[in-house]
């Protein structure tokens, strides 16, 4: 696809220095600026969304600590703090 966009002179003068600085054309220069200024716009995935398929995969030997966590916790804590 060709898009044409206009730019004053400053502005030309400055692509035309830092397509010089780094070697590439002006459409590699502009193509390559415009790919990272709209990854800051796309929709990252989550944490969540990364782990998705991971969660839960593993048990951790101890039951259903989603449901017992008040349980094991609390058999975690007897054990370092025994009553005398």
């Amino acid at each position: 696809m060709t898009i044409t966009v206009r730019l004053d002179n400053d502005l030309e003068r400055s692509l035309d220095a830092a397509c010089a600085k780094t070697g590439v054309t002006r459409s590699d220069f502009i193509r390559e600026r415009l790919r990272e200024a709209l990854d800051t716009y796309r929709v990252k995935p989550t944490s969540q969304e990364l782990g998705q398929d991971l969660f839960g995969r593993h048990g951790s030997g101890k039951g259903d600590l989603s449901v017992k966590h008040s349980e094991h916790l609390a058999e975690i804590l007897r054990a370092q703090h025994p009553r005398r």
